[in-house]
């Protein structure tokens, strides 16, 4: 048996997605003797298999809707733009292989970074192990992320099927493609099949975007049924079979109706679990419940202060995002011993990127209503009286805000560039201010982001009661 090298570390850190690659950067940077151990691709899920190679599919789902809709500006094209899915693999590769060198072995060892390439365990609670080396470490960093959830529905596993991991370089093209789960990932692989040229079905036993506003799921799926895509809700995949190539799912309504849905291709997309496999984290005295790993506010293990969970290891928010937040988190509270660190405290931005984009922030107008009821107030403005938005010929969706007295509780807003549009809003919370702090800077017109302020300004809890108060009309008057 190969003897094995021993090292002691200030920080030894198990997954290199983002939040284990931030937290070794700044770690590394601050001068601590740190060890990050990867045994996949370095990057983790976002970079190889989740949110880069899904936006560069998304991006040539576009291209091609775009070629389709152009008659509308005046602009005709004869034909179908034509899809050559081997050139769009390549295009999917080529996004990944340009980002991937800020993710690389390379560049974290010139931090001063170790990095060892294999697969680690704990073999107590101090120390973690691989095949080729073993360390010790003042605190030790948790940052599997997560996989693909996979449904215990009779014969899916007989059958071949699709996940995040091998959607965007499998062989072949989804002439007919089955979705299984109607949440975010879902629904973006859906769309952008059914505009690349598939027949899309997505079979969802609950409500699809159920996390969303409800308004504004219910209008983006009706925009996305009015592109061809079936969209079955409340309906249970109870059987799959069939073999490659010629696929049958078996579904049962909440109404009792049952429908065989025929595929070439099966896409699971029924949510995420966190991915601890292999890591012996019993073996640590770390204390796990549903399969996460239990942490305090701060983010640190319950039962082991030895160890941190970041990012999808403590079962949360599972975004790339909140795992570069947690990152922070670690860097503020373990390492430089700041109080009142916070993990739970932070509103939390989330983009579902079909078209048209939903952007949620904080609570929706569902959540804040039934936690204060009349106390609530939302403001709201639609893009079909934007004229930015009425130019482009994109009027769908609207912007949405909620508050109540001088706090901002969230926002929604479904459409064009959304995701961007709910930073402007993201910030106003961060920073406490009140929703008339949205209406005091100056939008450059003819934009989108116009309907931030004007769905504030035009509230018949804002501006509407402003201009209709009985003292401004008589201080007015008797000014002229």
């Amino acid at each position: 048996m190969t003897n094995k090298r021993d090292i002691k570390a200030d920080i030894c850190i198990i997954g290199a997605g983002s939040a284990g690659l931030s937290t070794a950067y700044a770690s590394a940077n601050l001068g601590l003797k740190t060890v990050l151990f990867e045994g996949a691709a370095m990057g983790g899920d976002c970079l190889n298999h989740g949110c880069v190679p899904s936006k560069a599919l998304l991006a040539a789902a576009k291209a091609a809707n775009d070629m389709r809709g152009t008659e509308k500006y005046g602009v005709s094209i004869d034909a179908e733009p034509k899809v050559d899915w081997q050139k769009v693999r390549a295009h999917v590769q080529g996004v990944i292989d340009h980002i991937a060198p800020v993710d690389s072995v390379e560049r974290f060892e010139s931090f001063g970074t170790i990095v060892i390439s294999e697969f680690a365990r704990f073999t107590d609670e101090k120390t973690v192990e691989s095949d080729s080396t073993r360390v010790t470490a003042k605190r030790f960093v948790i940052a599997t992320g997560s996989t693909a959830f996979i449904p215990p529905i009779p014969g899916l596993a007989d059958v071949p099927y699709l996940t995040n991991h091998s959607i965007f370089t499998t062989p072949d093209f989804p002439k007919k493609l089955i979705v299984i789960g109607g949440g975010p990932i879902g629904i973006e692989m859906a769309q952008a099949f059914q505009r690349l040229g598939s027949e899309v079905t997505v079979i969802e036993m609950g409500r699809a975007l159920a996390r969303a506003d409800k308004d504004h799921a219910a209008t983006a799926l009706d925009a996305l049924r009015k592109e061809g895509l079936h969209i079955l809700e409340h309906d249970k995949a109870t059987k799959v079979s069939g073999a490659e190539g010629q696929i049958t799912v078996h579904t049962e309504s909440i109404d009792g109706h049952s429908h065989d849905i025929q595929g070439t291709h099966v896409l699971v997309a029924a949510g995420r679990r966190t991915f601890l496999d292999g890591l012996d984290v019993e073996k640590a005295g770390v204390q796990t419940e549903r399969g996460n790993v239990v942490v305090k506010k701060t983010l640190q293990s319950v039962s082991n202060k030895r160890v941190w969970a970041l990012g999808d290891a403590t079962g949360k928010a599972q975004f790339t995002h909140v795992a570069g937040m947690h990152a922070s988190i670690f860097t503020r509270a373990a390492i430089m011993g700041l109080p009142r660190v916070n993990a739970d405290a932070e509103a939390l931005p989330s983009v579902t990127y079909m078209q048209p984009e939903i952007a949620q922030l904080g609570l929706t107008e569902a959540e804040a209503r039934e936690q204060f009821g009349d106390k609530v107030a939302v403001g709201r403005f639609a893009f079909d009286e934007n004229d930015r938005a009425i130019a482009e010929r994109k009027t769908d969706g609207e912007v949405k805000i909620i508050w109540m007295g001088k706090k901002i509780l969230g926002a929604s807003i479904l459409g064009e560039g959304a995701g961007d549009l709910l930073q402007i809003v993201s910030v106003a919370m961060a920073n406490g201010l009140p929703p008339g702090g949205l209406i005091k800077h100056m939008s450059p017109y003819p934009t989108r982001a116009e309907a931030v302020k004007r769905a504030i300004s035009g509230s018949e809890h804002f501006g509407g009661r402003f201009f209709s108060s009985k003292a401004i009309r008589w201080w007015v008057g008797l000014r002229h």
